[in-house]
This record gives structure tokens, C-alpha cells and sequence, in this order.
């Protein structure tokens, strides 16, 4: 009988694909996520079904949508009982384990199902001296969250069984606002020469009213302890509250004629500001390097993980993933966080590598989504894929088998509508080879002035190969109505098929375009 193989599924929190070298922006050294790119495959269009941490959490867990799983939002917690790959492959005979992030719920109802070991942090977790929830209880734990997750990741390798094959999903909460490095990290970009995205001064034209209404602003949406600065007493004068109920207040935007003082709460070095765009690029290179700083002890930490399957002969048996639970804007358009649609956060990285069945240093434009992962999980265990589960297992793609006419096609919807912290609109959509049409719906509450000004829910159509930045929304460009009529037959198609109502009616829509 040949032996199944091991499975260890690597995820990071708000990993863009571009902050990984193998990925090829220069941005970043990330030597040992490259040896998985190079010892194994690089997907390049690997996709997010709801851009935000735990709806993709249960998306990848139980290989179905949000509206059948029932984790929407932040707020909507998994439902243990339901069926999910862990119970699977333990019915089957894997040994099962999760340690990290977990982020779909505390308590009896919601807490880890499916596996024989599991530690994880409550909520976002700490970065330092984090505490974690285990079966019997919490427990402080001295040190930094990744290397402490990493080592609970290993201290299960080292005490398996070695008869039965393994599946270890290690979850860092890293990189994940705000940012906390190491402090062996911390004179990594510190010199401010980060390069910065063509689209940082973005002015939101031509684009829905979504892009320019969104709280995600680099220059204005940041807070003091996002860029490692002192916040200092006071009021408004000092900056705007995150949230009522937070103390963390946003680094302020200078007013004409002003001067503004930032002191690092580090160094207590002293950063003095009169000119708007020379703060607006000095907050981006403190995000961006607190944010790869933060990378790097994953990346190192992923090295260990390597090098434990090297010493112990498991390498070539053992399938290893790299993901994140969506990607993350790293300046462009001016942004920071995820959500939206938009390519920079509907990406996922993802790098895997298995010698026995993947080609080493291998990419692939196939598409293929996180409801995708569980299925492929069982169908390398050999194990039935389940009738409930709604992706297809990648199998044929990472083995380079999948036709190259495949329908390839990704599903995404956020519902945070105007969330409080991110104002964010409620959208779905759909992204193939080419194209990428968004529907931007109205309050699913049908609560009106859900738009500020009163304005109508909104279609945008990008070509993405011609317009990769999605600058140039083509949605009322008669050159592009047949384009526009052949993406809305995808998405109604998509969403019957997934069993998602639809908030728009395509009569409607394509009368009004004439169609």
C-alpha cells in the first residue's frame, strides 16, 4: 500500500503575495517561503471567497461558502459541530493538529473540532508573552507568538505517531495589524527607501464610490501605534479616535501651514513634519517596515519547519502549504488592509510543495480559491471529498494536468457593510482569466443612504490584463457591453450554482444597458 502523505498547511494573517521574494517585487528577502517556490509550485492566482480573517478561516476548513457555512463577518462564529476537513482526515486515520490563529470563536460551541492537539490564541491573539487556549483552559506563554507557535508545531512532529501519516495546520497570527516585530528584526528597512506603488497618491476616479469612501488611507487612517510612534495626551487635537470605545487614536494629516512632531517609541527619536506629502510617505515606510520586519520571523520560522522535514527523512512525503487567509494592500491605491475585491487583497499567496507529485519550480495562472484547499487535502489523503463541501480539489493544477481551456473562475463577497472601523461597502463579484466584474449592493438591510449622497448600488468591470493597476472601470463603456454581458451570465451562473442569492436582477440590469 503506498503510504499517504503528510500534510503541513502554513498560514500567515494578512501575508500579501507581493511580501514574499519568490513572488518577484524585490520587495523583501523571504529565503525560506522561496525554497517551497522552488522546490514546488507558485500559484499566482490563487483567491479569497471573502477578503477578511475568519470567514476565510471557515471557508478553507470546511470547503464551503460563507452563506452555507454561516461565518459572514468578524462577528460570526463557526459552529463546531459542523462537519470540516480535520474530522475527515481523522476518521480516516491522520493524526490532526492545529496550533496558532484559530479566530472562528471561544467557548464549548465554537472552540477547535477535528483534532487530537490543538493550542490557540483567543481573538488576534499577542504577539508578546501571548496567552493561548488549550483544551484545559489558558495558558500565559513566555516568548514571541511565532516562534512559540512554531514550537508547539514541532513538539507535535517530534511526539506522533510515526505509523500514521500527519495533518498540522501552524496558523500565525503575523503579520496581522498592528504590526509587532521581533526585536531581532528591527533594523530590517529601517533606512525609508522602500520603493512606493505606482497608485499610492491614487485619486479614486472613475472607480465606484466604494474605493474613495473607504477608511483605509495610509496618510489618514493610521495609528500611532500602527508606525511604532508615541501617542501623545489629548483629545481630537492630538487625532481622530479609531473607534469610540478605543483609546488608539489616528496619526493626524498635517493642515495648511502646520507642523507636526512624531516621536518613535523606540528610539525617542524626534520626526518633525511641515510638508503633507513628506508625512504622507514617511507613515508608508513605517507600515511597510514594521510590516516585513513582522515577516520576517514567520519566514525564519517556516525555515525551521523545513529543516525538521529534512533531518527526519519526511520531505518527500510530505505535502508543505504556504498561504495567507487573504492578501493585503500594501500601499496601493493609497491603502492599507484587505476587503475589498480589488486583485492586491483578493489574492492569496500560495506555495506548495510535494516532490513526490508536484514538478519543482512550477507557476500556474489556473485560479483556484480557499473552498478549493479542503478538497484537495482529502483527495491527496485518498479520501471521498464529501457531497457538502462546495471547491474542487487543485490536484490536476498543481500536478500541471488542468486543461488549459478550464472555466477557470473566482467567487468573492463581503458583507462587513460600512464596518466601523474600515467603512467598507457590502460587494460580490466574479474574476476569470481576463476580466473582473464587482457589484457594489446596496445595505443588505434595504436600509437606505447606504451611499454616501444617496447613490445607487454600482457595477465595475476591469480588464485586468490591460489595466492590472484596476484603474479604468469599464462597466458603462459601450466597447465593453459584451464583455459586461458575458461576466453578469458568469456570475449568475456562479451564484446558482453555489446555492448565493443574488442582490441584483440581470433583467433589470442589462435593459438598462440596452442588452
Amino acid at each position: 500500500m503506498t503510504r499517504r502523505p503528510n500534510i503541513l498547511f502554513i498560514m500567515s494573517d494578512d501575508h500579501a503575495a507581493r511580501a514574499i521574494s519568490a513572488y518577484g517585487s524585490g520587495l523583501n528577502s523571504t529565503p525560506n517561503l522561496d525554497r517551497l517556490a522552488q522546490g514546488g509550485l507558485r500559484m499566482d492566482r490563487c483567491y479569497v471567497t471573502n477578503s477578511i480573517c475568519t470567514p476565510s478561516r471557515a471557508s478553507i476548513l470546511t470547503g464551503t461558502y460563507n452563506h452555507v457555512n454561516g461565518v459572514t463577518t468578524l462577528d460570526t462564529h463557526i459552529d463546531n459541530r459542523l462537519p470540516n476537513v480535520a474530522k475527515h482526515l481523522r476518521t480516516s486515520g491522520y493524526q490532526t493538529a492545529i496550533y496558532g490563529k484559530w479566530h472562528l470563536g471561544e467557548g464549548k460551541a465554537h472552540e477547535p473540532t477535528g483534532f487530537d492537539s490543538w493550542a490557540v490564541v483567543p481573538g488576534q491573539g499577542e504577539y508578546f508573552d501571548p496567552i493561548m487556549v488549550h483544551p484545559d483552559g489558558e495558558r500565559t506563554h513566555p516568548g514571541y507568538a511565532t516562534d512559540i507557535i512554531t514550537d508547539m508545531c514541532l513538539d507535535f512532529l517530534k511526539a506522533r505517531d510515526r505509523d500514521r501519516p500527519f495533518f498540522l495546520m501552524c496558523h500565525h497570527k503575523a503579520p496581522h495589524r498592528s504590526f509587532e516585530p521581533h526585536p531581532r528584526y528591527r533594523h530590517l528597512y529601517a533606512d525609508g527607501k522602500l520603493p512606493v506603488p505606482e497608485t499610492f497618491d491614487d485619486d479614486y476616479g472613475n472607480r465606484a464610490a466604494a474605493a474613495e469612501a473607504a477608511k483605509m488611507r495610509i496618510r489618514a487612517d493610521m495609528t500611532y501605534k500602527d508606525l511604532g510612534l508615541v501617542q501623545p495626551e489629548g483629545g481630537d487635537e492630538v487625532g481622530e479616535l479609531l473607534v469610540p470605545y478605543l483609546r488608539d487614536r489616528k496619526v493626524p494629516q498635517l493642515k495648511p501651514g502646520g507642523e507636526l512632531r512624531l516621536m518613535d517609541a523606540l528610539t525617542g527619536q524626534v520626526h518633525v513634519f511641515t510638508d503633507p506629502q513628506a508625512l504622507a510617505l514617511f507613515k508608508y515606510q513605517r507600515y511597510m517596515m514594521r510590516y516585513l520586519q513582522t515577516i520576517q520571523a514567520v519566514d525564519d520560522n517556516v525555515g525551521r519547519l523545513l529543516d525538521y522535514l529534512d533531518a527526519e527523512g519526511l520531505s518527500d512525503d510530505t505535502i508543505v502549504i504556504y498561504t495567507s487567509d487573504q492578501g493585503f494592500f500594501l500601499g496601493e491605491h493609497g491603502w492599507f488592509d484587505k476587503r475589498f475585491m480589488y486583485e492586491e487583497s483578493l489574492q492569496m499567496p500560495f506555495l506548495v510543495r510535494y516532490p513526490a507529485g508536484i514538478a519543482k519550480g512550477t507557476t500556474t495562472l489556473h485560479i483556484a480559491c480557499n473552498v478549493d484547499f479542503a478538497p484537495t487535502f482529502l483527495d491527496y489523503a485518498g479520501v471521498t471529498v464529501p457531497s457538502y463541501m462546495q471547491g474542487t480539489s487543485m490536484r490536476p493544477i498543481l500536478e500541471g494536468k488542468a486543461p488549459d481551456d478550464a472555466n477557470d473562475l473566482a467567487y468573492h463577497r463581503y458583507w462587513m457593510h460600512r464596518d466601523e472601523f474600515h467603512n467598507a461597502y457590502a460587494h460580490y463579484g466574479v474574476r476569470d482569466a481576463r476580466y473582473k466584474l464587482i457589484y457594489w449592493y446596496n445595505d443588505p438591510l434595504g436600509e437606505p443612504g447606504a451611499y454616501p449622497g444617496g447613490e445607487p448600488p454600482e457595477w465595475e468591470l476591469f480588464d485586468c490584463d490591460a489595466d492590472p493597476y484596476e484603474l479604468v472601470n469599464r462597466a458603462g463603456d459601450p466597447a465593453f457591453r459584451a464583455v459586461f454581458k458575458d461576466m453578469l451570465a458568469k456570475l449568475d451562473r456562479k451564484m446558482a450554482e453555489i446555492g448565493d442569492v443574488p442582490e441584483h436582477d440581470s433583467r433589470k440590469v442589462l435593459a438598462a444597458l440596452g442588452a
